[in-house]
């Protein structure tokens, strides 16, 4: 059997490695299928960056110095593993891989820590202390379900330890995991009309749901829709993950208060170029998104009726249709990422209380489904939601509520056979 896919007008044929029952590890690192000689260079360049291990300056190859002074990870690849999605550390004794800490100071609006920034530096280079560390603490809260099903939820309690720059006083924290990135040039080509309309679209169950705004601009990437396109998703990871400067972020990732990162020397201005950029926004922009697995088979078929009937749907949008993109594969494409790109208030209990332009601290972006059930088998280590919370797809719908609360509690009130088979769905995508 094989799966086809319908870009730019052609059909192209991918081969049945999908329709297996273990997904192939390389599942989303694969390009678009109709890319040229040219293109697929493009592509294999900005591959490259995606997975170059950055040093520090200076260094004999001054295209791929600049790492820091302050960063958490040496590469792209270190927070989405193949790809795939990072996942949160089992306790406070391991250190975080594929997880990051956001920070700022409560107030309206919010603002980065004035000592340790909006983000926590664990590592520093020679001569520039890392900022300290986050430990995770597991707490737990059981839910019963109607058939009385019992469902250990977990929630993460971040605590800080061996803080190099002092104590670090009232602050806001939001942890979070890497997504996996295939399929993101397709979700940048969204127009924002589109958004527009999802927005204002008269939708069931109290569910509203609204674009985050960034100045005029649409918000379609970042766990709160708070970046606008995937170049400036792209250039802001660098910035805050490994602290490499580029033409949207030219300035070191330094405080005020912290001299000795400021005296650094650095991998030249700006260290990632134009170039090297738009190269690597190509590359993610171009990855295939991942196709469907035993989307024939009979539990599937029941649990998508399930997916729709429970509400889930509603926010979770099977097909989006892409506008008029500057890249030729992507042009009005219709696809199937399971979101609508919009922020919806999902209840106190993932609030993490840190408002982001116009998202508030209770509302995140709905998150796309697509290849979330090839994770597991992708990824060593995976966890679902915002901050890898979930251990299960079960605890990650269990934890919906806000606008989700009807879904919610349809499921929870649902039988076992039917549980089983909307998991199954979800494993399917």
């Amino acid at each position: 059997m094989r799966i086809s896919l319908l870009l730019a007008g052609a059909m192209f044929t991918l081969p049945a490695l999908a329709q297996e029952p273990v997904p192939d590890r390389d599942l989303l690192t694969r390009p678009l299928p109709g890319l040229n000689a040219k293109e697929l260079e493009r592509f294999m360049l900005g591959r490259s960056l995606f997975r170059q291990s950055w040093v520090i300056a200076p260094a004999s190859d001054t295209t791929v110095d600049g790492l820091g002074p302050l960063y958490n990870r040496l590469a792209c690849i270190s927070c989405h593993p193949k790809n795939g999605r990072g996942g949160a550390p089992s306790g406070p004794h391991e250190k975080m891989q594929s997880m990051l800490v956001r920070l700022s100071v409560p107030g309206t609006p919010p603002r980065p820590h004035p000592v340790y920034g909006d983000q926590l530096n664990e590592e520093g280079i020679p001569g520039v202390p890392g900022e300290g560390r986050a430990e995770v603490h597991w707490q737990e809260k059981e839910v019963r379900l109607a058939d009385g099903h019992l469902v250990r939820l977990r929630f993460p309690e971040i605590r800080f330890v061996e803080l190099a720059y002092g104590e670090i006083g009232p602050v806001l924290v939001s942890p979070r995991v890497g997504p996996h990135v295939a399929g993101l040039g397709l979700l940048d080509a969204v127009d924002a009309r589109t958004l527009t309309a999802m927005a204002r679209a008269a939708k069931p169950d109290g569910v509203t749901g609204k674009m985050n705004r960034i100045g005029r601009q649409a918000g379609r990437f970042g766990l709160k829709a708070n970046t606008a396109d995937l170049r400036g998703q792209i250039a802001g990871a660098f910035h805050g993950d490994m602290s490499i400067t580029s033409p949207l972020f030219p300035d070191e990732n330094c405080t005020p208060a912290q001299s000795a990162c400021k005296q650094a020397p650095n991998g030249g201005k700006p260290e990632l170029s134009a170039r090297q950029l738009d190269d690597i926004t190509f590359y993610v922009a171009h990855l295939a998104p991942p196709p469907r697995r035993n989307s024939e088979a009979p539990a599937v078929k029941r649990g998508e009726l399930l997916f729709a009937g429970f509400g889930c749907a509603v926010c979770h949008q099977p097909t989006l249709q892409t506008g008029n993109s500057p890249h030729r594969l992507l042009r009005k494409r219709s696809f199937s990422p399971y979101t609508d790109l919009l922020v919806h208030d999902m209840g106190p209990g993932l609030a993490d209380h840190r408002p982001d332009h116009a998202a508030t601290g209770s509302e995140w972006r709905t998150a796309p489904l697509w290849g979330i059930g090839a994770l597991a088998a992708i990824n060593e280590k995976v966890g679902f939601l915002h901050d890898g919370r979930a251990r299960t797809l079960e605890e990650a719908i269990l934890w919906h509520g806000g606008e989700a609360e009807a879904a919610r509690r349809r499921y929870g009130q649902a039988d076992a056979a039917s549980r089983r088979d909307l998991i199954e769905f979800l494993n399917s995508l």
